[in-house]
């Protein structure tokens, strides 16, 4: 039930006026995406995608267009500035965080699909934790008599499902219980990690607070709080997180987007002169991953081969073909706003 390109120019006409030109090019290429998936897996490698360049002052559409994409693409999708980067070896953000980025972005969104199809039986297992917290263990039976350790039993039973009744009723949402949560701990000194380790995924106070044990402690709060609590607590328990990260890295290798914005603002004016520190450093970075290479993230490794890029510029003062000519041929599509 992918839409077609004429559902999806129906869709951004609702948001820019205009721009046909543009607005089919990228349809098409979106709906090329699914195409893709549909044929066998021997041809499906063959079949690379066609990166497309808009061009056209500012206030056109050109980042109106990525945005609305955005809510149609039902792909892990992520709008970067290119004069955001900087060439590898100077400070800031190297052009490969744009994939770890995308990479983030598909696991939370195979997360959040995942928890909406486990909420049922989550939201069933925190109303027994609920009820056991209301109303505790069965007392003990002191009598060595089966038939009152069987009344008894039927009695608890009884109280349990009309506690059931009143918490679906929201009865007993004000009532307090008890919970262990655990504690947040603030650390006493501070990390510094090593410049650019960020860039690979590696956070040291993860890596660290992994290594200490989780302290809890007793808190009182509503039934509504709790359930909120218990009800995460118990999606995070039901979500196989290995599964999550392979299902997002296929999605991110297989239909991912990545919309480049003010890709003009990387392109060397020839009347400069001196060093060029986050120009055509940035586009000699940026040709590996449109070309496809291999990017390391904290999931594991990323193929770019079949990851769309979209850019767009104002090409005030420059024009497309100051792009550097390998980055220039990897944009076949160029559409003018």
């Amino acid at each position: 039930n992918y839409p077609t390109p004429h559902d999806i120019v129906a869709h951004l006409d609702k948001y820019i006026i205009g721009q046909a030109k543009a607005k089919k090019s990228v349809a098409i290429a979106l709906r090329n995406r699914w195409r893709r998936q549909q044929v066998d897996a021997q041809i499906r490698e063959e079949i690379m995608p066609n990166n497309i360049i808009m061009i056209g002052p500012t206030g056109v559409g050109k980042t109106e267009i990525a945005r609305r994409l955005a809510d149609l693409a039902r792909a892990p999708f992520i709008k970067v500035e290119a004069s955001k980067f900087t060439e590898v070896g100077y400070v800031g953000r190297d052009v490969e965080s744009m994939v770890r980025d995308l990479v983030d972005i598909g696991v939370n969104m195979v997360k959040q699909e995942k928890s909406r199809e486990l909420e049922d039986k989550a939201a069933e297992n925190t109303e027994e934790q609920l009820l056991d917290l209301l109303l505790g263990p069965m007392p003990r039976v002191e009598s060595a008599d089966i038939e009152q350790e069987a009344e008894a039993q039927r009695r608890f039973g009884n109280t349990r499902e009309k506690f059931r009744q009143m918490l679906k009723a929201g009865k007993l949402e004000e009532r307090e219980v008890e919970i262990d949560a655990p504690q947040s701990q603030y650390p006493v000194v501070e990390i510094f990690s090593p410049m650019g380790m960020e860039e690979l995924g590696v956070n040291f106070q993860e890596m660290f607070s992994g290594l200490m044990p989780k302290k809890t402690r007793r808190r009182k709060m509503t039934v509504a709080n709790a359930r909120r609590f218990l009800q995460s607590e118990e999606l995070n328990k039901l979500i196989n997180m290995d599964d999550v990260i392979a299902e997002a890295m296929q999605r991110v290798q297989e239909a991912g987007i990545i919309f480049v914005d003010e890709i003009d603002k990387i392109v060397s004016d020839s009347n400069k002169t001196g060093p060029d520190v986050s120009r055509e450093g940035v586009q000699r970075d940026i040709l590996p991953i449109v070309e496809g290479c291999g990017v390391t993230t904290k999931y594991g490794m990323v193929k770019t081969d079949h990851i769309l890029f979209i850019a767009a510029g104002a090409f005030h003062g420059t024009k497309p073909s100051d792009l550097i000519p390998e980055l220039q041929g990897r944009f076949p599509i160029r559409v003018e706003l």
